[in-house]
């Protein structure tokens, strides 16, 4: 097999797993493992992989691209739309309490369902605490919501409060639920995203919650961002799409978190 065909066959890997390893990649193409790494110093040359300890990952999968809430709002329309539902088997009309969502789109999906929520018993509100003026507004006319919004310095890209007055401001609140968004969830460095002032708030928003709930659809799961902000033991619940891959699935039981499939 000429290197072409072989970098091609690292690509296509990469695109299902995002992930490959040196020595199954020698055994798969039936070449040495110095051939392998060759490969995939020029697949990372050009920009397609990041070489990791044992291995690759696919470039999207590492490092603190990001993009704004317009830019992903449809991408994965349907699974956010799976993990929406489930979380609000969480919340049900006979809630009573209060919880956190952090900025996201797949917390958007959520804030778009807690919307249209009734209690069952007349004149229960529910108490919803939010960093996103997204979330905020799309919750604000609901006549069932105590809706609080957390201020601080406003993140354009993501519409998130960020900074020590929303940090100050979250200190005060101990929600039922907080529901979290990541942009990577990886057996060893827990939830991560690309930004620090974000991570703090999510950060917070994991560790002052009494139950602490990832929604992350399967484009999340194995990634590893730029900065964590809370390890896979400060977790509670995942609702994601899909299975998590073997090491993950393995780290989360360790941690004692419940994985849910939507």
């Amino acid at each position: 097999m000429y290197a072409e065909e072989r970098q091609q066959h690292i690509e296509e890997l990469l695109g299902r797993a995002g992930r490959v390893a040196v020595i199954d990649l020698a055994n798969d193409l039936k070449v040495s493992s110095e051939t392998v790494r060759r490969d995939l110093d020029q697949l990372e040359s050009r920009g397609v992989l990041r070489r990791v300890h044992g291995g690759a990952v696919a470039a999207s999968r590492v490092g603190r691209a990001e993009e704004s809430v317009a830019q992903r709002r449809d991408r994965n329309a349907a699974a956010k739309e799976r993990i929406a539902r489930a979380a609000m088997a969480l919340v049900p009309p006979g809630f009573s309490g209060a919880i956190a969502l952090d900025a996201g789109t797949t917390t958007g999906r959520l804030a778009e369902k807690l919307a249209q929520w009734q209690p069952e018993k007349a004149g229960t509100r529910l108490v919803v605490i939010t960093t996103s003026i997204h979330i905020a507004a799309a919750l604000a006319e609901s006549p069932h919501l105590d809706v609080h919004t957390i201020g601080g310095r406003m993140r354009g890209i993501t519409g998130a409060a960020v900074g020590a007055s929303a940090l100050a401001q979250l200190a005060a609140w101990r929600p039922d639920i907080s529901f979290i968004g990541a942009n990577g969830l990886h057996d060893g460095f827990g939830l991560s995203t690309p930004d620090s002032d974000e991570a703090a708030i999510k950060s917070a928003l994991t560790r002052q919650a009494r139950r602490a709930v990832a929604l992350v659809d399967e484009t999340k799961l194995g990634v590893e961002s730029l900065v964590n902000f809370a390890s896979l033991d400060e977790l509670d619940t995942v609702i994601t799409d899909a299975a998590p891959p073997p090491p993950l699935v393995d780290a989360l039981d360790t941690a004692g978190v419940e994985v849910v499939l939507a």
